[in-house]
């Protein structure tokens, strides 16, 4: 157990979410008493309103603040992107002043690694994250994420926040969002090809052309990232959180339909925007300041978050088959 976290109150935004649950399992393993730990709800407080903020603060009576939640857009959506903009700009910006207006004692901020500019070297180095725009299809996304390290370095600076500010990777794993309109690259193979699969397709279609790569972290290396940062880490620099592996989609793609028993064709719908080409994480700060470093690699990850979505598709059958009966013998 951490001495530096068991006994304290701790508020985890988006903690009911695919990575916050994670995190917050990762901060009762540390020995965090349930009760210590605050997960705020949408539907009794909006966090994107003052006064809601403001009343979770004063029921919690946070000393740490970790602020994961946030409102995502899938690349190749346009429906919500101003919404999306917004809402994420309004809760860093009231959580980081009230954070630092309240006097926590410490606050880590999830960034994106999105907000990297679309001409940037690889690997992408925290150094670079405010050299340029981010790629077009992800810039309001990416810069509403780069926000929050600018606001907390001011607060640090008038009020002495100490704020820590991390920027994963892609991250994926059993429990990820796998619905078809706006889950990210793995949930959305995954998917596919297991539906294929199970449907006996003869083909699936993919969006984009397959050839851009990325850096990919399983859902426990990332949240155990961010404890580790939590209990060691209190620099203002930024610190990237990835596996240090670039794989290209391609790649991924064969190794799920593998995985889910596809044996029809793959096909690439180019009219769909890759993004980045390219995307891998410098992680050399990280395992420098606090030794991070990814334990899960992409092969056992991709078959872990197979095997979940299957099961989770037949007990989602047994509950529907269930509820059919109970209505039936209601009738």
């Amino acid at each position: 157990m951490e001495p530096g976290l068991v006994g304290k109150k701790i508020v985890v935004t988006g903690g009911a979410g695919f990575l916050g649950r994670v995190v917050v399992g990762k901060l009762r393993e540390r020995g965090c008493g349930l009760n210590d730990i605050f997960v705020p709800r949408r539907a009794q407080m909006d966090l994107t309103r003052a006064e809601d903020v403001a009343r979770m603060f004063d029921e919690a009576q946070p000393q740490i603040v970790i602020h994961l939640a946030a409102t995502v857009v899938n690349p190749a959506g346009r429906g919500n992107a101003a919404e999306s903009f917004c809402n994420n700009v309004l809760m860093s910006t009231l959580l980081t002043e009230t954070t630092a207006r309240y006097g926590v004692e410490k606050m880590v901020c999830l960034g994106s690694a999105s907000s990297y500019p679309a001409n940037a070297s690889m690997p992408l180095r925290e150094s670079d994250l405010f050299t340029g725009l981010p790629e077009a299809s992800r810039a309001a996304h990416g810069i509403a994420k780069r926000l929050p390290w600018i606001h907390a370095q001011a607060c640090r600076q008038q009020y002495g926040l100490r704020s820590i500010f991390l920027v994963p990777t892609n991250f994926y794993g059993p429990g990820d969002n796998f619905e078809e309109e706006t889950s990210y690259v793995i949930p959305s193979l995954v998917r596919k090809f297991v539906d294929a699969a199970e449907a006996g397709a003869e083909e699936v279609v993919v969006k984009g052309t397959g050839c851009a790569t990325r850096d990919f972290l399983h859902v426990e290396d990332c949240a155990e990232g961010i404890v580790l940062a939590l209990e060691k880490y209190s620099g203002t620099d930024p610190v990237n959180l990835g596996s240090g592996t670039e794989v290209g989609i391609h790649e991924v793609a064969r190794r799920v339909a593998r995985l889910a028993g596809f044996e029809g064709r793959t096909l690439w719908n180019a009219n769909y925007p890759d993004g980045p080409l390219r995307r891998v994480l410098d992680i050399s700060r990280a395992q420098r300041e606090f030794g991070f470093r990814a334990r899960r690699n992409l092969p056992d990850g991709l078959a872990e978050t197979v095997e979940w979505y299957q099961r989770d598709r037949v007990q989602g059958r047994r509950s529907e088959e269930r509820s059919g009966k109970a209505i039936a013998s209601r009738a």
